[in-house]
């Protein structure tokens, strides 16, 4: 049998490269929103392209520690792909070896990513969405418990708690504890409600808002619509100080406009954190407000928004 791998004494440099990332003012798309300072964390500067390392981390070292992870145990998670690219990752640099099961409508960037790195895909029916995933996973973990660590990411604490510690702290640093309002999207909820309990205690002016797709049918990868989806063992809904809705179009749009007013290029979970937070700019008015912009746009090249029209095709052609 295999020694159980320390996580202290073994510390691969890519672990070093998550968290830091920058806290950006985007004044473009401030303007005419209220009046309130636009700052938005972007996410994709971790290594792995999302704000998922975080979380990822967390559970990865807590499970390295106790021993459940590692002694020919496979981790094994259901994912959307953000969370399993930061899995596949860490089990790449840590040694050991990684089983996902996500839906089958995962971008075709997202599976490739997970493959590069050596992962196992367990693909599940797009229709049933993230809720057969996470059933497949939990039914593969009781058929063989020996086989798995199952990380369970919507009901691992070591998911929030990174947010609280790390992302958090961050955005209080930077923002030089001025920020009036904080906006995050629910999927497996850590960011939001690791971020939000230390804002409750830290700096409990602060007015906490989340958001979530307006529709059970959205194209809003890795966040949930939770009066339809089943919810996170790690949510909790007394953190919100209100819940708003946000359609998959109106964040694809926006994601142009960050792309062309603010030369940074989003996923659409990044375009409608920026929706809701203009929302809320134009009600509230004057104030700090700070949003995380989950992962870039490079994983989503294949999807119909990005699609070049024939107009484009033709100018190519000409010139």
């Amino acid at each position: 049998m295999s020694r159980p791998i320390d996580p202290h004494r073994v510390s691969p440099a890519v672990a070093d490269l998550i968290g830091g990332t920058p806290l950006v003012r985007l004044r473009r798309l401030e303007a005419g929103q209220g009046g309130g300072e636009l700052w938005a964390k972007l996410e994709w500067y971790n290594p792995g392209g999302s704000v998922k390392d975080r979380a990822a981390l967390g559970i990865v070292r807590a499970a390295l520690a106790s021993g459940h992870l590692g002694r020919g145990r496979r981790l094994l998670d259901a994912t959307s792909g953000n969370t399993g690219i930061s899995y596949a990752m860490l089990g790449a640099a840590f040694g050991f070896g990684v089983t996902l099961v996500l839906p089958s409508n995962a971008s075709i960037e997202r599976k490739k990513i997970l493959a590069t790195y050596g992962a196992e895909l367990v693909l599940t029916d797009s229709m049933e969405g993230m809720d057969r995933a996470i059933a497949t996973a939990r039914a593969m973990c009781e058929r063989e418990p020996e086989r798995w660590y199952y990380a369970d990411q919507y009901s691992n604490d070591e998911n929030w708690r990174a947010h609280q510690h790390g992302t958090a702290p961050e955005i209080l640093v930077q923002s030089e504890r001025r920020l009036t309002h904080f906006v995050a999207g629910l999927g497996t909820s850590g960011t939001f409600v690791g971020v939000s309990r230390c804002l409750a205690d830290a700096l409990p002016r602060v007015r906490r808002i989340a958001f979530i797709p307006d529709s059970p049918y959205h194209g809003l990868e890795g966040l949930k619509h939770m009066p339809t989806a089943s919810q996170p063992a790690i949510y909790d809904p007394a953190l919100a100080h209100e819940t708003l809705e946000v359609s998959t179009e109106v964040a694809e749009e926006m994601v142009l406009r960050l792309a062309r007013q603010e030369g940074l290029f989003a996923g659409m979970s990044s375009g409608a954190a920026l929706v809701a937070t203009c929302r809320v700019m134009r009600r509230d008015g004057p104030g700090v407000y700070v949003t995380v912009l989950p992962d870039g746009g490079l994983k989503y090249l294949s999807q119909p928004l990005f699609a070049l029209d024939a107009e484009f095709e033709a100018r190519s052609e000409d010139a």
